[in-house]
Parts: structure tokens; C-alpha cells; sequence
């Protein structure tokens, strides 16, 4: 990390956070100065990392919160972490859409972000089991009114998850009577050992079902996803055709990652290889 007084507050509190991971802890004299900030603002950033559960605060400095791998946090949780890198992802997965296909959608706040970029491209077909998602086009269409080359939105049943998700056999029935060109999978967790993982087992199987569905399934997660693991797998990388993430994530999982998918593409980065 570089001293820098002009830092964005996110970008202060996704750097410690980093910092926290990639080391185990921090201390705050440490912190104040590789930042270059004042001790009363790291310890600000500090509290409120604490407050969204990424870290816990000890005697001067912080240490990574050990999850259980059954814990899902909500989707308010979730929507505040790695904001940069989430509509960093979203922009450059958005790229991958092409005019008149038939996508699908999962849960997840990055899916959420790609959805967003998403209703300018014409003649969509849209199945998500997300409400977030289903909302961002309803939403667009409330607000402009019927038109030409608006997205068709297909929205599952199920029930709902802490991370506005709905899945469990109604969700499960309706997405295997459906085919989908492109499946866009947000995860909990993604490692080469458990492959993609989600601490809820409900989840897990809609999940199945939706890669089971797909064509082609593209992964959109931020660097904090890589080496965490869940309770239930549901997918294999080599199951994925493309993962698509932000600068983060390290070298050394960049190199594990291209041996077992077939494509990798870093937002704001030059990509190298084919399309997919």
C-alpha cells in the first residue's frame, strides 16, 4: 500500500481490509503510515470495516474475521464491500452480452451491478432468481415506459434468501425447463479445491441447476471471493468458462486460474486470449 492523502474512504477501507487478510492483522500506527492518514481516521475506517463484519477491532489495530462456512450475510451487508470492483466487473462483463440473447442472471450484489449495465442492450431475455436483479429492469420500465427492445424478464419462484436469492424446488423446477446462452453466477466463495461454494445448501442446488442450464456460465466475482470456501460446492471450475474480476486478485491465483478455465478477464485490464 502507497501513502496517498487524497485516498476515497473506499479505497482506505478496501486497502486495510486487503492488509488485514493478506497478513492476519494490523496495527494502526502501520496503517497511518502506509496511508499517510491521520490515526483518528484509520480508526474511523477501522470501525466501520468492524460494523459491516469484514474484521474485528483488538488493542491497536484489527484482525480478520474467521467465518463459519455456513454464514451468509444479507444483501445490504454485502452491497457495501468492494464497490469499485463490482462496477468495475459489471462494465466489463456487460461487454460479454450481446444484443437479442437469452442470459441468466443469479443473486449477488456484483449480478445486481451487472444488471444495471445491462438495460440498454436490446431485446434481452432476462431469467434471474434474484428480486434485486428482477427490480433493476421493472424499475427502468417504470420510470421510462414501454419500449422498443426492452428486456423480457423471467423471474423465478422460491424462497428467499438473506441475500434476496429465491431458491429451493419451485426455483429448481422452473430454471431446468429453461436454456440460456449465458449464465452469470455471482459466488460466496470460489477456491481450486471446493470450486464455487455457497454456505447456503438450498442455494447450492439452485445454483446446480442454473450452470446444468447454461451454455456458457461466466463466474463475476471481486478478488475478496478467491480462497474462501463455503458450506456446499455446486460447481467445478473447470465447469467455468470465464471468470471476470478486478485488479486485486494476486498473480499467483491469476496462474491457477488460467490452467483451469478458459478465460480470464481482469477489469481494466488488457485480456489476453480468445473470446469466448
Amino acid at each position: 500500500m502507497s501513502e496517498n492523502q487524497n485516498l476515497l474512504a473506499e479505497q482506505r477501507r478496501s486497502l486495510i481490509l486487503d492488509e488485514v487478510r493478506r497478513r492476519g492483522g494490523v496495527r494502526v500506527n502501520e496503517l497511518t503510515r502506509k496511508l499517510g492518514v491521520s490515526d483518528m481516521t484509520v480508526r474511523r475506517d477501522l470501525d466501520a470495516l468492524a460494523r459491516q463484519g469484514v474484521l474485528e477491532k483488538v488493542h491497536g489495530g484489527a484482525v480478520p474475521v474467521v467465518e463459519a462456512s455456513t454464514h451468509e450475510p444479507g444483501f445490504e451487508a454485502k452491497s457495501g464491500l468492494e464497490l469499485t470492483a463490482k462496477e468495475d466487473i459489471a462494465r466489463a462483463a456487460a461487454k460479454l452480452v450481446a444484443p437479442g440473447a437469452a442470459i441468466a442472471l443469479s443473486g449477488g450484489t456484483t449480478t445486481y451491478a451487472l444488471a444495471q449495465q445491462l438495460l440498454d442492450v436490446p431485446d434481452l431475455t432476462v431469467v434471474t432468481n434474484s428480486v434485486r436483479v428482477a427490480d433493476v429492469f421493472h424499475a427502468a420500465q417504470r420510470t421510462t415506459g414501454p419500449r422498443q427492445g426492452a428486456a423480457t424478464v423471467v423471474l423465478t419462484g422460491g424462497v428467499r434468501t438473506p441475500s434476496d436469492s429465491l431458491v429451493g424446488p419451485v426455483a429448481d423446477q422452473a430454471i431446468a425447463a429453461l436454456h440460456f446462452d449465458l449464465l452469470f453466477l455471482g459466488v460466496h466463495g470460489i477456491s481450486v479445491e471446493a470450486g464455487l461454494s455457497t454456505p447456503n445448501l438450498a442455494e447450492a442446488e439452485t445454483n446446480r441447476r442454473l450452470v446444468q442450464s447454461a451454455r456458457r456460465v461466466v463466474v463475476v466475482a471481486d478478488h475478496t471471493k478467491w480462497g474462501k470456501v463455503g458450506l456446499s460446492s455446486f460447481a467445478s471450475l473447470e465447469r467455468i468458462d470465464t471468470l471476470v474480476t478486478d485488479a486485486g486478485l494476486p498473480d499467483e491465483a491469476r496462474g491457477v486460474v488460467v490452467e483451469h478455465l478458459r478465460r480470464l478477464v481482469v477489469a481494466g485490464e488488457p485480456e489476453e486470449g480468445a473470446d469466448i
